[in-house]
């Protein structure tokens, strides 16, 4: 099978740039590394050229999820994967390729969502790195998607995309790890129907250095008027503190400090952890109704 290195990046829908650009790069902390003609922005928290791309136009919501992969030679074991798995996947052009800073790239619709899900060898890296400002971002860590045909979808990811499985909430969400990357979650699979939420973006979550990190975040997005939907609190599965809070269309996005990791050979057995609502937070806080409400998936175009 082949292997990830990690998830790269999530491209966003936003409904208005002029407003949203300042608020991931003030707000949020990331670094724009470059904003197009088109105003189409580059955000990073690390050396790639991005971690997060902002499209302006549409609904708010996912655009594209990308993944890079371990080596260069795992791009094309899961080419030829994919084409077996009926799922046509197709390479992105160069000049596409070299307008988004990234090496061979391929998508392919993702059957539950009908988003784009893309997976590259790598991207463009800056001279310089990823300077904090207002927050010590150390990673993009994870993407969560709420999705209809629960079993069925995290039986793909497992089965046809390589995840493994960290821990289940019981009917409501399961945590995947992009295998071999260590950590306890970097995609999360909710149950629409049992959520109540409509298919869509759950929330993007960005890693933190300290949990220093997360009370001056508390702190900013208080004094900005920021709505916070979610936290602080402390998730029983990954061990993780967060603090959940809204972007300027009401899109949800996270904070968290520490995350359980695992080894590559002989990781521990997957949890299934009781539905309730302590299963999500050790410290009480039940989710504001704004929590993951807002966030369509943009359809993958056929070609």
């Amino acid at each position: 099978m082949f292997r990830y290195k990690k998830l790269g990046y999530v491209a966003l829908n936003v409904s208005d740039l002029a407003r949203s650009v300042p608020f991931y790069r003030d707000i949020v902390g990331l670094q724009l590394n470059e904003q197009t003609d088109d105003g189409t922005a580059f955000f990073a928290c690390s050396a790639d050229h991005h971690n997060v791309v902002l499209y302006e136009g549409g609904e708010p919501g996912l655009k594209r999820v990308g993944w890079e992969m371990e080596q260069p030679e795992e791009l094309d074991r899961l080419y030829e994967h994919l084409q077996a798995a009926g799922l046509k996947p197709a390479f992105v052009s160069p000049d596409e390729c070299r307008a988004l800073r990234q090496q061979r790239t391929l998508r392919i619709r993702e059957p539950f969502s009908g988003l784009t899900f893309e997976f590259y060898e790598g991207q463009l890296e800056r001279g310089s790195t990823y300077t904090p400002t207002v927050t010590n971002i150390a990673r993009l860590g994870h993407v969560v998607l709420n999705l209809e045909r629960w079993p069925e979808a995290v039986k793909f990811f497992k089965e046809t995309l390589n995840f493994r499985t960290s821990d289940y909430v019981d009917g409501f969400i399961a945590f995947m790890r992009c295998f071999p990357n260590p950590y306890h979650h970097s995609l999360g699979i909710g149950n629409a129907a049992a959520t109540r939420k409509e298919p869509g973006l759950n929330h993007v979550n960005f890693m933190v250095t300290d949990i220093d990190d997360i009370g001056r975040a508390l702190t900013r997005v208080k004094r900005h008027d920021v709505p916070i939907v979610f936290g602080p609190g402390r998730h029983p599965p990954s061990g993780s503190i967060f603090l959940y809070f809204l972007d300027p269309d009401g899109m949800t996005l996270e904070y968290s400090y520490g995350m359980e990791e695992f080894p590559e050979e002989r990781p521990r057995k997957a949890r299934v952890l009781e539905a309730r609502p302590d299963s999500l937070d050790y410290w009480g806080n039940v989710p504001d109704p704004r929590f993951a409400s807002t966030g369509r998936f943009e359809p993958a175009t056929e070609d």
